[in-house]
Order: C-alpha cells, then sequence, then structure tokens
C-alpha cells in the first residue's frame, strides 16, 4: 500500500472526482477526505497510474 498526500482535495465534490477517476482507471484505493491522502493498493505501476490520473484532475499528489 503507497499514500499518496493531495493537498488540494478540500471538499466532497472533489472526493467524488477522485473515486469516479480511480475506479475508472480500475485501481484499487482508498480515499481520506479528512487526511487529504489517497492510498493505493498495488504495484509501482498502479501507483504512478494514480498519480497521472490525479494530475489530469489537477491534484498534486506526493508519495508520503
Amino acid at each position: 500500500m503507497t499514500t499518496l498526500k493531495v493537498p488540494e482535495m478540500h471538499c466532497n465534490n472533489c472526493v467524488n472526482r477522485i473515486t469516479k477517476a480511480l475506479t475508472a482507471a480500475d485501481l484499487k484505493f482508498e480515499v481520506s477526505l479528512e487526511n487529504k491522502t489517497v492510498t493505493i493498493d498495488g504495484c509501482d505501476s498502479c501507483v504512478e497510474k494514480a498519480i497521472s490520473e490525479l494530475d489530469d484532475l489537477g491534484f498534486s499528489a506526493e508519495r508520503q
């Protein structure tokens, strides 16, 4: 499991957009608005795919 910090995540709309994109990308993940994190369950390739998807949505993502 890899946790990504997503500082621009501010509301449930952000969570919904992220959830929709990562689900469409066929990734296993958990989103935490409280911690402003997305936890990816998968290999490095999955993590890179998630970072790319988040970037496409306008969110920066940093590995913790």
